[in-house]
């Protein structure tokens, strides 16, 4: 395939902000593509050359890119910076420039598909001595032969920035429309698709097929090349894979204990709620790997918790959900996750990281042992085996603390001792529950005190004055709309942050955190890439025409860096929306 005909559907994608439309588009696409090409071509879809699980990155800095245009265009880099400032996008630097430039390969060819994702590919793989040379070698190659359109997607792929505006839900119903069209007698051509109540059960019973089988691949390439060769069902064959992570299945928020076991049922098992972060143990013989909720590889950052795993549980494989909570070594006391946030990232001394910030391994779940799925079994035999697999090391590795009953007055009590012990509150689980990844459904809730605190993503930044200068201290905040596929500010927040790093989390580290996402400036503004996760409290949520949310927090307030949350799992305007009517409920 051409790389240009990918470049075409980025720009039907970036055209249109209706997801219907999106998604007619990706299953046009869909349609004709390779079975040969179908990993390139999905991860290329979605602006990435790795699955999410993997490590490595393009890493590519923006200034880097910069010298590419210079030596595809011959245009200087002032000039280049210049346009840069006025659009705020290098993807459109590119587009423009590339209109006008001066040099011309006398042999360009036409780029592949494959061309354009291996060099990428190589362009992440090199380290050492002569790195950026050769980075810029590999980038320049493909865009000397780029048109303008394609030298525009292709720096955004490598800036990790692609502004097409497609999600995973429009690529899983995109796949149902592009190989199930005569199935459903699936029509666009009046803007909406319209369905007979049967067809659109069966339509949502396929849906659910593919998202059940991406929750477990994090791989649409292996959902379609599966769907092409054995169809619908074929689905079902697919399973589950120690070394390969799944999506993990979500908890709602519940007021009280009476809601709890109204959602949940009785009996029902009660555990301590961890302020730690969530952590994906397989196993497979003595090969340990760790991923976070994320789906990042951490296993490099918590080298005791391989070995407590080694040599405690008894398994040839599994999976296991966890929460890793830590502790002060000195102590012994049980920490807030912000103390023990650093080691997720540091891939450094990290032996020395674990002797300062230890962890101690919660065990709440198992999902998969001994070569069999365990995901369709009910909670209380998922337990069973791990009360029966792993050793329990105290400050090591532990099972989550945990009470079965039916009383609401036994829960509360449970529900006390667990905040008098510094955790954040409890979970409450049905007994008969299957495990349901990637799902935020009835199987359990989470009770905890306080009015819910919002999950947002940094969208840009100011910097300070006076004695925070040089520091970006004002941070506008986005939540998704209900599709997820559009970020939407709801507000700014700056206070809650520290000035010392020895106070707690300070506007230096966020700002270290934000800088390598930069993506353009305009004064003492910047716009940064949506990746850096943080709890927000505040007084209460009010209406607004200020943000295209509809909604503001008056006096917001930083809690936490939640760098274990994905951005996709962040709140929505909808769960804004439904904090709004319980908070006037509430006033009435």
């Amino acid at each position: 395939m051409l790389y240009k005909e990918l470049a075409e559907i980025y720009e039907k994608l970036e055209s249109t902000s209706k997801r219907l439309e999106k998604t007619y588009h990706i299953s046009e696409f869909l349609k004709k593509i390779d079975i040969q090409e179908t990993e390139k071509i999905l991860l290329l879809l979605q602006g990435k050359i790795y699955p999410v699980w993997e490590e490595n990155e393009i890493g590519v800095a923006s200034k880097l890119m910069v010298k590419a245009i210079n030596q595809a265009t011959g245009i200087s880099i002032k000039e280049i910076e210049n346009e840069w400032k006025k659009t705020g996008d290098l993807g459109d630097v590119a587009l423009n420039l590339f209109k006008k430039k001066k040099q011309s390969s006398l042999f360009k060819k036409q780029l592949t598909l494959s061309k354009v994702f291996d060099n990428l590919r190589n362009v992440s793989e090199f380290e050492g001595k002569g790195t950026v040379e050769k980075k810029l070698q590999l980038i320049s190659e493909l865009l000397i032969h780029a048109s303008p359109k394609e030298a525009r997607y292709i720096v955004r792929t490598i800036i990790g920035d692609l502004r097409v505006g497609i999600g995973t839900g429009s690529i899983r119903d995109a796949i149902v429309w592009a190989y199930f069209e005569k199935e459903f007698n699936l029509n666009y051509d009046s803007g909406k698709i319209e369905l007979e109540e049967e067809d659109r059960k069966r339509y949502n019973e396929f849906i659910e097929k593919i998202q059940h089988a991406y929750d477990l691949t994090n791989e649409f390439a292996v959902v379609i090349k599966t769907i092409k060769k054995k169809g619908i069902n074929g689905l079902n064959d697919i399973s589950l894979e120690a070394g390969r992570p799944l999506n993990v299945m979500l908890y709602q928020k519940v007021k009280d204990i009476e809601e709890a076991f109204e959602v949940v049922g009785r009996p029902a098992a009660f555990e301590f709620k961890y302020d730690g972060f969530r952590l994906q143990i397989h196993k497979t013989n003595n090969n340990i790997i760790l991923f976070t909720r994320r789906l990042e590889n951490v296993t490099i950052q918590f080298p005791e918790v391989v070995n407590y795993v080694k040599e405690n549980v008894k398994a040839s494989s599994c999976i296991l959900d966890a929460e890793a909570v830590g502790y002060d070594p000195k102590t012994g006391k049980y920490l807030p996750f912000q103390s023990i946030s650093q080691r997720i990232k540091r891939k450094y001394e990290v032996h020395n990281m674990a002797k300062q910030f230890p962890v101690e391994i919660n065990i709440f779940d198992i999902l998969f042992y001994n070569g069999k799925s365990l995901l369709k079994e009910p909670f209380k035999k998922r337990r069973q085996i791990i009360e029966k697999i792993v050793s329990e090391k105290q400050k090591k590795i532990v099972l989550a603390k945990q009470i079965i009953t039916d009383k609401v007055e036994v829960a509360d009590k449970f529900y006390k001792e667990s905040l008098a012990h510094g955790e954040e509150g409890v979970m409450a689980k049905s007994l008969d529950a299957i495990y349901k990844p990637g799902y935020r459904i009835g199987y359990g809730v989470k009770i905890k005190p306080v009015m819910e605190p919002l999950d947002l993503v940094i969208i840009q930044a100011e910097y300070g004055e006076g004695k925070r200068s040089g520091w970006l201290t004002s941070y506008t905040l986005a939540c998704w709309n209900n599709n997820k596929e559009k970020l939407l500010e709801i507000g700014k927040v700056s206070t809650g942050l520290k000035e010392l790093d020895s106070e707690g989390i300070s506007f230096a580290q966020i700002t270290k955190l934000l800088a390598p996402l930069i993506t353009s400036s305009k004064g003492k503004i910047v716009k940064v890439k949506p990746e850096i996760v943080i709890e927000v409290n505040y007084e209460e949520i009010q209406k607004s025409v200020n943000y295209n949310s509809g909604y503001a927090l008056r006096f917001p307030r930083f809690s936490r860096l939640r760098q274990e949350k994905p951005v996709n799992e962040i709140n929505t305007v909808e769960d804004v929306k439904r904090l709004y009517e319980m908070q006037r409920s509430r006033n009435k």
